[in-house]
Order: C-alpha cells, then structure tokens, then sequence
C-alpha cells in the first residue's frame, strides 16, 4: 500500500515540474513578445493560459484523491498540502505572464518608449528564482529554498527604479503616459513573479523543515545539531 501511495506522490511531483515548466515558458514567451513586438507570441500567451488554469484544477484533484486513498503519514500529508499551494503560486505566475503579453499587445502599436533593458533583467531574475525553488522542491533541498528568499529585495528594487524612470518620462512629455503606464503594469507583474517565487521557496523550507518561516523578517539559517 505505502509503494503504491509512494509511486502516487512520485507522479504529484512530476505534475507540478510539468505546470512549472509551463509557468516558465509562458513568461519567457511573453518577455520575447514585448522585446521582439511580436503579436502573435502574445496571443498565444493569452490563449494558453487555461493550460495553467486547468494544470491547477487536476493538481488539487489528485492531491484530495490522495489524502482520501489513506490516512497519509505527516510528511506526506506536508508534501500534497505544499504541492497544492505551489501549484496555486504556479497558476497565479501563469495569469501575470498573461497581463504582460496583454500589455505588450498594446506597446507594440506605438513606438517603443525606451529600450527593454530592466524588464527582461527582471524577468530573467524572477525567473531564476521560480526555478531553484522548483529545483529546491524536487531535490529536497531547503537550503537552496532559502536562498531563493533574500533575492526577491533585488527584483523589488529594480521595479522601484523603473517606476521612477518612467514616472520622469511623463512628466517630461505627458504624452508618453499610456506607454509608461503598460510598461508599469509589467514591472510590477514581474515583481510580482518574483513574490510567487519567494512563497514557493517559502513552501519547501515548511515542507522538509517543518518549520514555516512565511512571516519571519529574514529566513535564518537552520540551526546545527
């Protein structure tokens, strides 16, 4: 009975690498259609949001099916609690990448206000961050996952420093208000990116420390025996 339930938990693993490589891929995707004014990218960022929408849907599933299969051990009871939230945080990454390419549907009819420079540095940076954390999960590796968490201060920074640069710019010429308010959208989607990382790093230090550090200032080091 535990090998089966064992192999079923395997497979829970193996639905939340697929649904964060899908997060993954759709801000990728929509990053390129901005920098590349690529409409057709975009729309197909849109379009395949209910992908994630669905991925969350089947992961909840299957986790209540798994806590109905037997009475799971505390671990494991940890392990389908956190696959559930990470899968929320994967989905809520989903809906940003859409906001993005929505944006950027709307940059690419006007002519580009500044170079992408920030943006596709943020969104490199969030997106590192999502994939240690999702690495930190499947190699049980909370110390990776803690690494993750101080990171999130330098992508909230870069936002801060973008607004203020474009900010500037309407006041200088407030007729670039339009493009610097999308362009504020996406920067803060993307920090937003950065924050779903942070709770997922969050979720993997609580699930193999046992120990949620969710409203801590700081995420101390674990303490040796």
């Amino acid at each position: 009975m535990q090998r089966h339930f064992d192999q079923e938990l395997a497979i829970l693993k193996e639905k939340l690498l697929t649904m964060a490589s899908h997060a993954e891929g759709s801000v990728t995707k929509a990053i390129r259609a901005l920098v590349e004014r690529d409409d057709s990218l975009a729309r197909e960022v849109k379009e395949h949001d209910s992908i994630l929408d669905q991925f969350e849907i089947e992961i909840d599933e299957f986790a209540i099916s798994l806590l109905a299969l037997k009475a799971p051990l505390a671990t494991d009871l940890r392990l389908i609690t956190t696959a559930m939230r990470i899968s929320h945080d994967l989905e809520r990454v989903g809906d940003e990448a859409t906001t993005i390419s929505r944006r950027a549907l709307e940059l690419n009819q006007e002519p580009q206000l500044k170079p992408y420079v920030d943006i596709p540095r943020m969104a490199e940076m969030g997106l590192s961050m999502l994939h240690d954390a999702i690495d930190a999960f499947v190699n049980k590796d909370s110390a990776k996952a803690r690494a993750v968490i101080p990171r999130d201060k330098d992508v909230d920074a870069l936002n801060k420093q973008l607004h203020r640069e474009l900010v500037s710019f309407v006041i200088e010429d407030p007729t670039t208000i339009t493009r610097a308010l999308n362009l504020m959208v996406i920067s803060k989607s993307l920090e937003r990116i950065a924050d779903h990382a942070t709770n997922v790093a969050e979720e993997v230090v609580y699930l193999y420390e046992g120990r949620d550090i969710r409203h801590s200032k700081a995420a101390p080091a674990e303490p040796s025996h």
